[in-house]
């Protein structure tokens, strides 16, 4: 029974490994996981996340403050008796209670600024994350058209020894007839051996690609991993009419998160140059407080009764109501509390907190007259700060504006190149059909063939990269116009 459960979990772990290692990623997928585990993208998120903790923390300055303070301690020398506000050189023991509230009721605006400049700053924050995950986005999109034009290089270098090999056969049979000289079998054999090291080359190509890929995607490179390639020629491109550069700009202008971005910082500056106006005014403030103290060097006179006589020589204790030393026969004896008065009992604790109570309201008026000029400074460097966020405003629009342009021209020229390359490939092959058949009667040397065969492995490999990067710089495009990336 136990051998039979151990070769149950074997099978179901051996089929959750394949199902892992079959499953395949399209470029939707790579994105998304990418911008939900990269880690410049979750420190864009962190830095979100504080930025609309300032702005809570922004909004709720405006409400009034309410704080309970309390302190407990001996005090020695020369002090201030917290019960008698009178100088002692006595040691006592203190104990206060406060409660303080207060709100501003005018402050020329200020806080009504910050908080509005906060709420902007926070949106910023959050255009930048997503303006981070558009940068990991166009990363991951480059890296996954290379895998793909990486791995199509493999199969063309497997054709290749495919067909170097089979040369290799009929060469090596009509050497052993004495038709073709031995020259022409080594010839094939160096040109079978050049085939299989440029498949080494273009394996290794993918596999590096594929490893660039995992750390942009914070994938362990153990994982296994393989992507969904769609055929090249099935990708959907825009025609260039739908992707002319200055009616892509005008869209990236309001769709792109870095101009957003700008937007809002430009606002939040706005708003800060307010705010510091607002701390050259005066500013008026309600509030009011609750105080009590207790101290036990406060004594006061109280009155007592005799209540019992000492048991052991039956005489009556001598005491005097003034302010003379009273004395007792025994120490066996009691007193109550009276209306005549005697000086020597502390008060209690909960008598001195509740006579001691104190309260007050009022209004507070800050004048600023000066102040060594740091809220004229303040208010000079907030306007700074603007004219800076709106140059760097000015010089995001005109790089975008030069990268849509650029993008346009790149796209352009890798589409001519394309052309061309159908073209090369075309001709290299009917080179390479014709070679093969004058190789065949005897009419060609086996360099001769090799070469052909050579010129149309480069024209192949050439124009699949030509594709790639056609196809790649459409998507750049279709990228700037705010349509996202898809394949």
């Amino acid at each position: 029974m136990k051998k039979l459960i151990a070769l149950l979990g074997c099978a179901i772990l051996v089929q959750v490994q394949a199902q892992t290692t079959n499953e395949k990623w399209d470029l939707r997928k790579c994105i998304d996981y990418a911008t939900q585990n990269n880690i410049s993208v979750k420190q864009a998120d962190v830095q979100a996340r504080i930025s609309a903790l300032l702005a809570r923390q922004a909004k709720l300055n405006q409400y009034p403050s309410l704080n309970m303070s309390s302190g407990t301690g001996v005090r020695f020398g020369r002090s201030i008796d917290p019960t008698t506000n009178q100088f002692s050189t006595n040691q006592f023991l203190y104990q206060n209670f406060g409660l303080n509230a207060g709100i501003q009721l005018y402050n020329g605006g200020a806080i009504k600024n910050n908080i509005k400049s906060a709420a902007f700053s926070a949106q910023a924050a959050l255009a930048e994350v997503e303006r981070t995950a558009n940068d990991i986005s166009l990363n991951v999109a480059n890296f996954y058209l290379q895998i793909l034009a990486s791995r199509e290089q493999v199969k063309i270098t497997q054709v290749q020894i495919a067909q170097s090999q089979t040369q290799l056969d009929i060469t090596r049979k009509r050497v052993e007839a004495g038709v073709l000289p031995e020259l022409n079998l080594a010839e094939i054999e160096a040109q079978l051996a050049s085939d299989s090291s440029n498949y080494v080359a273009a394996l290794t190509g993918y596999e590096l690609n594929v490893l660039n890929l995992k750390g942009l995607l914070n994938l362990d490179p153990a994982i296994a991993f393989d992507l969904e390639a769609p055929p090249v020629e099935s990708i959907p491109i825009e025609s260039f009419g739908d992707l002319q550069p200055e009616l892509v700009y005008q869209l990236a202008l309001t769709s792109q998160p870095l101009q957003k971005a700008n937007d809002f910082r430009i606002k939040a500056a706005q708003k800060s140059v307010l705010a510091t106006k607002g701390q050259m005014y005066p500013t008026i403030t309600f509030g009011g407080n609750l105080a009590t103290n207790f101290s036990n060097s406060f004594k006061r006179t109280t009155g007592f009764t005799f209540l019992g006589y000492s048991p052991v020589t039956g005489a009556e204790p001598k005491v005097t109501i003034s302010n003379v030393d009273y004395y007792v026969q025994s120490p066996l004896y009691r007193f109550s509390q009276s209306s005549r008065g005697f000086s020597g009992l502390w008060e209690g604790w909960t008598d001195q907190i509740t006579n001691n109570f104190g309260q007050n309201v009022g209004l507070n008026f800050s004048i600023p007259i000066f102040n060594n000029g740091q809220a004229k400074t303040a208010y000079q460097r907030s306007k700074l700060d603007l004219r800076n966020v709106e140059l760097q405003k000015t010089q995001a629009d005109l790089k975008l504006k030069q990268d849509i342009y650029t993008a346009y021209n790149n796209a352009t020229a890798a589409l001519q190149k394309f052309n061309a390359g159908k073209k090369t490939v075309e001709s290299t092959q009917k080179a390479y059909d014709f070679a093969i058949k004058r190789y065949e009667v005897g009419l060609l040397g086996a360099l001769d063939l090799i070469t052909n065969q050579n010129n149309l492995l480069r024209a192949k490999v050439q124009q699949l990269a030509n594709q790639y990067d056609y196809v790649f710089k459409m998507k750049v495009l279709e990228f700037y116009k705010g349509q996202g990336l898809k394949l």
